[in-house]
């Protein structure tokens, strides 16, 4: 089925190599990204802090865009049990002839449950002896541990990209508004018994996005409506969201479904927007792709949340 409704090519999924630490795994590996601009060895470039669990480590590691965007550098941080040292620590590695320091303290770091840590850690990325970024509530820590004063300019959060797995209902939490508070999303799709004209009970896939415990979102008919894009009003600030539950319903096995929410200024008009097809150069997207910057047009905000729901039957 084509797509007519402006779905960008980032839907389609693509395998990754098998070396990728933060791919995907059929033994369920749960993966958090968060992607942002800032300023290092004299480029704006973009930096990727990953948080990765499986059933046997839970792990860490940061990449930096090289040039052109044609290469990487960075580290990977493995928080195994036995291994209580590798809580705090430092890597050094050089771009572009000037090093650049990761300092990381995740030994009090509270997860409750999830995936990447809520409370008492930082992760700081120096450079120039500025901290050029740093997440992480410990933040007077993280200055005094490097050494090194704030820079000058502030990073920008491009994007995050969750995995997450389930059998009906999935949910995170997120920002939307870099000065905004937290909201509860969740997503849940359910089978509605339906009756047809010879009398026969069938079931009808549906949809439900839900904002902080309201519906949000309601997509009926999600056999034929398995790819859209509706404009919602969060906190009476727009956000668009895109859908493509294709492999949810007609690809057997560990399938995902892919969601895209996106802030919207107040500045464009109120009719729902979809993606340009310059964004099509996102479905092969790590987070550290300089194409990210495609979705930034039309008074749209820069931030993306794309969400991979992996399906457990």
């Amino acid at each position: 089925m084509q797509d007519t409704i402006g779905i960008p090519a980032c839907f389609s999924s693509g395998e990754k190599p098998a070396d990728d630490p933060t791919a995907v795994t059929r033994s369920g590996q749960s993966v958090f990204m968060s992607v942002f601009r800032t300023k290092i060895a004299d480029q704006c470039r973009l930096v990727t802090i990953t948080w990765y669990k499986n059933l046997l480590l839970h792990g860490l590691s940061v990449s930096v865009e090289g040039p052109r965007g044609e290469s990487q550098y960075g580290c990977k941080v493995e928080l195994k049990p036995w291994c209580f040292w590798r809580k705090q620590g430092s890597k050094r590695f050089v771009i572009d002839g000037k090093p650049v320091d990761v300092f990381w303290d995740l030994k009090a770091a509270k997860f409750n449950g999830e995936t990447d840590p809520i409370s008492e850690y930082y992760v700081a990325v120096v450079c120039d002896k500025e901290v050029v970024l740093l997440v992480g509530d410990l933040k007077k820590e993280a200055y005094r541990k490097t050494g090194c004063r704030p820079a000058l300019i502030d990073p920008i959060l491009v994007s995050r990209k969750e995995h997450i797995f389930g059998k009906k209902r999935f949910s995170t939490r997120v920002k939307f508004h870099e000065k905004g508070g937290f909201h509860e999303v969740s997503i849940e799709c359910k089978n509605k018994n339906v009756d047809s004209l010879g009398g026969v009970v069938g079931v009808e896939p549906e949809m439900e996005i839900r904002i902080d415990g309201n519906l949000a979102l309601h997509v009926k008919h999600l056999q034929w409506k398995f790819r859209g894009n509706e404009s919602i009003n969060v906190n009476k600030r727009r956000l668009q969201v895109y859908w493509d539950v294709h492999d949810w319903l007609f690809s057997p096995g560990l399938r995902h479904a892919l969601f895209i929410f996106k802030p919207v200024s107040s500045s464009t008009s109120s009719s729902s927007t979809p993606l340009s097809s310059s964004s099509s150069s996102l479905s092969s997207q790590t987070g550290s792709s300089g194409s990210l910057e495609g979705l930034n047009h039309g008074g749209s905000s820069e931030f993306c949340l794309f969400l991979y729901a992996w399906k457990i039957e």
